[in-house]
């Protein structure tokens, strides 16, 4: 009998060890990532073969395996953090990196590629801050959303300060521009928004009046785009003389 509760109480000693992990979580985050890998692999094989890259079929997927070993380390390292460490930090996080989004346009810092300004160099690979914005933006719009619990439902004091901030992200971000991280940051702040209790109405008013802007800024860009291109520039009219016809003198 002692030995069968012993054996009972062991596994359950093995169980209470484990960390608290979401596995459905974990399987989600690793299918997205076996599926990203096979992407890769199969957007760049053929690339060996071009002219341009003088490089062996698996080339981007090592480098890729790399980024992925690094972003595994960094992820064992900020699951060993405390939640309340991480709320702590998650304002310190959010200015040094919204520094960052202003260190990238500056001359001399920002490294620019076909008209975008958003990589700093640093040797062996390129930081573009509006990635680390993404999980600065998760932090910071959890941390306030706990810190302001009580005024979620108030305009002035429960959305309107997150929504300066995140004007102030998407000029930065525009200015690059890049107005596909603007997007997903906009929808991780308001994601995060409707899960800390906002207002449903104010809710939804202020999604539609996102949506609008959003429209417009795609509609502007590509006017621009349409403005400044070659093809768009009326040049002068030529038409063609009608042959002057000979007349016969007699």
């Amino acid at each position: 009998m002692a030995l069968a509760g012993l054996g009972s109480a062991l596994p359950a000693a093995r169980t209470s060890t484990l960390p608290n992990v979401d596995r459905a979580l974990l399987g989600v985050v690793f299918a997205l990532v076996l599926t990203g890998t096979v992407m890769v692999y199969s957007a760049s094989i053929s690339l060996a073969d071009s002219p341009r890259y003088h490089v062996a079929p698996t080339y981007f997927l090592v480098r890729h395996l790399f980024s992925l070993a690094i972003a595994f380390c960094a992820a064992v390292v900020a699951f060993q953090i405390p939640l309340a460490t991480w709320q702590r930090l998650a304002p310190y996080l959010f200015v040094g990196t919204l520094a960052l989004l202003v260190l990238v346009l500056l001359p001399g810092i920002g490294k620019g590629v076909n008209g975008a300004k958003r990589w700093i160099p640093l040797g062996v690979l390129n930081l573009q801050p509006s990635e680390l914005m993404k999980v600065a933006c998760v932090l910071y719009a959890a941390n306030f959303t706990v810190r302001k619990q009580d005024y979620m439902h108030h305009f002035g004091r429960g959305f309107l300060p997150m929504a300066v901030v995140m004007g102030a992200i998407g000029v930065l971000l525009l200015l690059q521009p890049d107005l596909g991280a603007f997007g997903v940051i906009v929808a991780i702040s308001m994601a995060i928004l409707f899960l800390g209790g906002v207002n449903g109405k104010l809710f939804v008013g202020i999604t539609a009046a996102l949506s609008t802007v959003f429209v417009l800024v795609i509609w502007l860009s590509r006017g621009g785009a349409t403005a400044s291109s070659p093809t768009s520039i009326p040049g002068p009219r030529t038409t063609r003389s009608a042959r002057p016809t000979s007349s016969r003198t007699r």
